[in-house]
């Protein structure tokens, strides 16, 4: 009966939207640019919440129907049978562009701030001994991997730049993996609170957190000379600011003096919460999503985060992530910018770097064989986040759109094959068609 109402309400807000559409495409003719920039919005989020729901349909997640959605209606498709008009829905200038952009940029903060959210400093923890060698061994290994790989194979990689800097960006963004992809697969299969899922979850967290601080480094290098050193230390003195509060918050929810944290405005708070460290993350010289992640860690503890996700995901699932998703396939022609020898050599490196460190820290630790393989595929995940950090360097022209097609499809082949993967090896059983 429940996922048979939840069915009917995903098809109501599809319905309701497409009726919504009809109404903005009218308003369109008007060749306003906010009339526009409401046309462009509704049918990527239209778009992206069909294609959604039908990749959930086929047991996968959502945000692969929502990329999928970005690149029909991008030059890949849509701009290659009708060019015209995907230049006028979707033009390279103007103010509608703006407006659309500036409405994915708080869907990216918003997402990266829900991911912060679902993190368990609690977890940390227990079972320490697998999750640390889990997570070390799980970052290394595939950081070495990604940045040996551009060494020994610069000829398919082809950076622009510095061919140093490009291994330590290769290596951070094949290093990563998807925290709330994986979280939510492990739900799906009802393993989160197993062994083998813990340990993943925190692992992943542990990874996730210190790639983003790699990236966070290498974004902040884009200048040169004062202006670089200057925004290197503001980088590293607000993320030794930003892991205090964390720290102070932990050592608040474990001493259980945290039960007086403020519930009342839960979306205001939030989203105060999440803005304002996106903008001094943004003023020091890191990207705005830096502090939004540090921002959803402070505000994860355990008796509240419940509360917090119920009143912020929502909003954040439902509009803003699926236009953020949807835009990331506006961005790049996947036709042109195919490479199969590129794309080979990320999936292989991606793949084998994580899967055998991870594998290997989890049966250093005592894990079985079994277990030990679902541990090192589940964190081999990379799905959204990878996708943002694909992103947010492409934007920064830190790689081409070769190399950004590459990583994508690598995030979306790498969390396709980790779902069916560990239900095959831990035996367990999907919970939604």
């Amino acid at each position: 009966m429940i996922k048979k109402t939840g069915s009917l309400r995903k098809v109501s807000i599809i319905a309701g939207a497409l009726t919504a559409l009809t109404f903005l495409w009218l308003a369109a003719f008007t060749e306003s640019d906010i009339g526009k920039a409401f046309l462009q919005t509704s049918i990527m989020l239209c778009s992206a919440l069909v294609l959604g729901y039908g990749a959930r349909r086929l047991r996968q997640p959502p945000v692969i129907g929502e990329i999928l959605a970005g690149i029909i209606l991008g030059p890949t498709a849509l701009g290659f049978f009708l060019p015209s008009i995907q230049s006028w829905l979707f033009p390279s200038s103007g103010l509608s562009r703006q407006i659309v952009l500036i409405l994915a940029y708080l869907g990216l903060i918003s997402f990266v701030f829900i991911s912060g959210l679902e993190v368990d400093l609690g977890q940390v923890m227990r079972s320490r001994r697998a999750i640390i060698l889990t997570s070390a061994l799980g970052i290394i290994i595939p950081f070495s991997m990604g940045s040996l790989s551009v060494i020994l194979f610069p000829d398919i990689w082809r950076p622009s730049g510095s061919l140093s800097l490009f291994a330590v960006i290769a290596g951070a963004t094949l290093s990563i993996s998807a925290l709330p992809v994986i979280a939510r697969i492990l739900m799906d299969l009802n393993l989160a609170r197993s062994e083998v899922g813990s340990t993943i979850l925190t692992a992943a967290t542990i990874d996730d957190a210190i790639g983003w601080v790699i990236f966070a480094f290498v974004l902040s290098t884009a200048g040169s000379g004062s202006s670089r050193n200057l925004s290197m230390g503001l980088t590293t003195g607000f993320f030794a600011l930003a892991i205090f509060a964390i720290y102070l918050r932990f050592r608040c929810q474990i001493r259980g003096r945290c039960n007086r944290t403020l519930v009342g405005s839960v979306v205001e708070i939030a989203s105060a919460t999440m803005l304002s460290t996106a903008v001094i993350s943004e003023a020091v010289g890191a990207h705005g999503i830096f502090g939004a992640f540090l921002a959803g860690m402070v505000l994860c503890e355990k008796r509240k985060r419940k509360y917090f996700l119920q009143k912020t995901r929502p909003l954040v699932m439902g509009l803003l992530a699926p236009v953020y998703f949807a835009s990331i396939g506006l961005k790049a022609n996947f036709v042109q910018g195919f490479d199969l020898p590129l794309i080979l050599l990320v999936f292989l490196v991606a793949c084998l770097g994580k899967i055998l460190g991870a594998s290997l820290g989890a049966r250093l630790s005592g894990m079985n064989k079994r277990d030990s393989l679902a541990v090192g595929f589940g964190m081999n995940a990379r799905g959204a986040v990878e996708i943002v950090l694909a992103s947010l360097a492409l934007d920064n022209h830190l790689i081409d759109q070769r190399i950004f097609v590459a990583l994508v499809i690598m995030a979306l082949a790498t969390t396709m094959l980790s779902g069916t993967t560990i239900r095959r090896l831990t035996g367990a059983s999907q919970l939604y068609a």
